[in-house]
């Protein structure tokens, strides 16, 4: 019979469903960031776990099924912390997201479900060559980019940068500009760049398409994908990006370069905040080197939210997801963008 394979989002960068490949099992010594692995959902009977497939859709998996995956890293402050390096003799894996980024946990919350555990059956192999996301990076010419960026920023995961994302591209389409969005950092998830395309985004790119499973890791790696999808953005002949850097500035998923590579094209900057005190901590730790044009997200919730990061920080803020505010967050734009 036939083997059925679940594709995890990780693997939307490559053609893995329509080449024939094989699965080899390798010595730990040859396992890299960013390798296919396929593995077989071990546990309970019963258990029912989610995966974000190929296409962004979420498809339901059971004990027995195999899933396509990518070995990498996640450091998530509020879900768990994982690494593929962590893996035991066993060579079991964890899903550390549901888009198929593989590892062994280190640290999870216990508000998050249990990890779909895997039974390591291989690399994915052609032609005797063991095959990785970057394999199947496109070429992309250097370009400068020299577009205006409205940047995104966070305190944290979850602090509602993504919903503002889309809320924004739908006013910079609404202001008449060709819009492009990119999501430059934090642990791969399909959903995120699909939201920004269904909002408006004529063209969309995360670190994925660049190669990485997450942006956790080493600074000239990171850098090298930051360059891929700048050029990318630079050659799609867009008006202005918006771009999202995931997690916070101050987590390790590279987000502080993402602010000082884009500091002379930003000409507006959304900080995302848990709460109005988490505005206060990215401001002390990042002092002038962060100046936020607004706060949005749960900080921005109620108008005692508002008030209070107001007093806090100095900083303005706008619950972009009531409709209320959004001839004010035009005007923002207009301004930042100098849009008559």
């Amino acid at each position: 019979m036939k083997a059925h394979y679940y594709f995890s989002s990780v693997t939307r960068c490559s053609d893995l469903w329509n080449q024939p490949f094989d699965t080899v099992m390798l010595d730990r010594k040859e396992w890299a960031t960013g390798d296919f692995v396929v593995g077989r959902a071990i546990g309970e009977r019963n258990r029912l776990w989610q995966c974000e497939t190929k296409t962004g859709r979420m498809a339901e998996m059971v004990r027995g099924d195999l899933l396509v995956g990518s070995l990498g890293k996640r450091a998530a402050t509020l879900e768990g912390v994982g690494d593929w390096r962590a893996t035991g003799a066993n060579r079991e894996l964890e899903a550390l997201t549901s888009a198929g980024l593989l590892g062994k946990s280190t640290s999870i919350s216990p508000m998050l479900p249990d990890l779909m555990r895997l039974e390591y059956l291989g690399h994915v192999t052609s032609a005797g060559k063991k095959l990785g996301m970057k394999d199947f990076v496109k070429p992309v010419a250097p370009r400068e980019l020299n577009i205006p960026v409205v940047l995104i920023i966070g305190t944290s995961m979850s602090a509602g940068k993504t919903s503002s994302g889309q809320v924004i591209i739908r006013a910079l389409n609404y202001l008449g500009l060709n819009v492009a969005a990119a999501k430059l950092t934090g642990a791969s998830r399909y959903r995120d760049i699909l939201t920004f395309r269904d909002a408006g985004a004529t063209h969309v790119v995360d670190f994925v398409d660049a190669g990485l499973p997450s942006t956790v890791c080493p600074h000239p790696v990171y850098r090298e994908a930051l360059e891929w999808m700048l050029s990318r953005v630079a050659g799609c002949n867009a008006d202005v990006l918006v771009a999202e850097s995931g997690a916070s500035p101050l987590e390790p998923y590279n987000g502080g370069i993402v602010i000082e590579r884009l500091r002379a094209n930003t000409r507006f900057t959304v900080l995302c905040a848990s709460d109005p005190y988490a505005v206060l901590g990215v401001q002390t730790a990042f002092g002038d080197r962060m100046k936020a044009d607004l706060v949005s997200g749960p900080a921005a919730n109620t108008t005692s939210a508002i008030s209070l990061v107001k007093e806090l920080s100095g900083h303005r803020a706008l619950n972009l997801l009531d409709r209320n505010s959004y001839p004010e967050l035009l005007d923002h734009l207009r301004e930042a963008l100098i849009i008559g």
